[in-house]
């Protein structure tokens, strides 16, 4: 028997502090606490004590859409210090995309990503698997031996690429609904982003960047709307970026169409602003678009179009961030800021309270990705897959003090609202007060 006792804590940030009793990994009491006892339920002689002081107790955090960078490019980021850095930003549950080398389009491979996440053991890791054979958009991927082994894989993408032929797509999706798995689209039509690096607008063309449209992401977004609509089954919009496809999601949900769509706290917080100073950090697929878009996104979130955040944690070399802004390739680290940037752009503003953020960084994508274990209340009976925020706390971000391999944050400097203190998966703290603990034992099974 192991037990954790949580002291002091809100969850949700509501009411008065209470104590929460965890045992074998599942919260067994909640209420008034004493030294012996929580809501009348025995502690342990040997229990762990976790002092909250007042702070703030939600579910731990899931992440649809990560890029671990492993196995291929270890030398940016590894299924270990991913997990680390997920843990460190409170996330219990993790989902790793396919551009690897070799490409996630066989179980072989899916399977490896579950495994080694399991054996790191610091948030579950799960494989997406490729729509297409090596990403390639030409042929669909054996998505249902990928389902059916030990990975279980529950999301799709050729996430880096869009899945361009319409043709292609609609298999997909019958493929998908057949299997009850979810197709998340990279939402870009290539032939209007051939040589783009920056959104299209007036700081693009002042600056000599080659623009990208908004409709080189709505129009596959409306695309899959329909297709989705057709074959009856889900869909799901990767990193929306531009208000059109707030309204374009809004209005298939409108229509019954099984569509969900998620937000990068990027999108949320910065805009083509910074492309100022040409730093390749800022660069980013989709683009940064105007504070307009931004704006969208907040409000999007806040109403609910928007389903969930989603970092698209991107790890790079050195070599592929400090050169000239069109060779640079895109993506920024999200997984140890997202929390704080969800803090500064709607709980701030008062567009989210607590519960809220536990919707749109938890209980939202748990559902959309079909976990079971995650995203569930914090109540007697529920696993205890938690996170401890000290809502008061700000922090100054360092490249060289994150957990990742790789340094490409586009927060450099910037000080932040709000922390994350704890992180427990299955009632074992895997990150406290800035530091990750010992690696746990994998369990068996997804």
């Amino acid at each position: 028997m192991s037990d954790l006792v949580i002291r002091g804590v809100r969850p949700y940030g509501e009411g008065e502090p209470v104590d929460v009793l965890v045992r074998d990994g599942v919260i067994v009491a909640l209420g008034a606490g004493s030294a012996e006892s929580v809501d009348g339920v025995e502690i342990a002689a040997d229990a762990e004590v976790l002092e909250a002081d007042g702070r703030i107790l939600l579910p731990g955090f899931v992440d649809l859409h990560t890029h671990l960078r492993e196995p291929g490019r270890e030398d940016t980021e590894t299924i270990e210090s991913g997990s680390a850095a997920a843990a460190l930003g409170g996330y219990t549950a993790v989902f790793a995309m396919a551009n690897t080398n070799p490409v996630a389009d066989t179980s072989v491979v899916t399977d490896h990503v579950w495994r080694r996440g399991q054996e790191v053991g610091l948030v579950d890791v799960h494989p997406v698997g490729a729509v297409t054979v090596g990403l390639a958009g030409k042929q669909l991927a054996e998505m249902g031996t990928m389902a059916a082994g030990e990975g279980r894989v529950r999301i799709f993408s050729d996430d880096g690429h869009c899945v361009y032929d319409p043709l292609i797509m609609r298999r997909a999706l019958e493929y998908a609904k057949s299997l009850d798995v979810l197709i998340a689209q990279h939402a870009e039509e290539p032939r209007l982003t051939q040589g783009a690096v920056a959104h299209e607008g007036p700081t693009a063309a002042r600056l000599g960047l080659a623009g990208w449209p908004r409709a080189a992401e709505e129009s596959i977004v409306a695309r899959d709307a329909l297709l989705a609509r057709d074959a009856g089954a889900r869909v799901h919009i990767c990193h929306a970026s531009t208000a059109g496809t707030v309204e374009l999601v809004k209005w298939a949900k409108a229509q019954g169409i099984s569509i969900t769509a998620e937000v990068t706290p990027h999108h949320l917080l910065l805009d083509d602003s910074r492309l100022e100073t040409y730093d390749a950090v800022n660069k980013v697929n989709p683009p940064l678009r105007e504070a307009s878009d931004a704006q969208a996104l907040r409000t999007a979130l806040a109403e609910g179009v928007i389903d969930c955040v989603a970092t698209d944690h991107a790890p790079h070399a050195e070599q592929d961030k400090c050169c000239e802004f069109a060779a640079a390739r895109p993506g920024m680290l999200g997984l140890e800021t997202a929390l704080s940037i969800i803090v500064e752009t709607l709980v701030a503003p008062g567009l989210l309270d607590w519960r809220g953020v536990a919707r749109v960084m938890s209980e939202n994508p748990a559902r959309i990705a079909g976990l079971d274990d995650q995203g569930r209340p914090i109540a007697v009976g529920e696993p205890a897959n938690l996170t401890l925020v000290d809502p008061d706390a700000s922090w100054t971000v360092r490249a060289r003090e994150l957990a990742s391999i790789s340094d490409n944050t586009p927060y450099e400097a910037m000080t932040l609202p709000a922390k994350v203190t704890a992180t427990m998966l299955r009632g074992r703290i895997t990150a406290r007060d800035g530091v990750v603990t010992t690696a746990l034992a994998g369990r068996v099974g997804p």
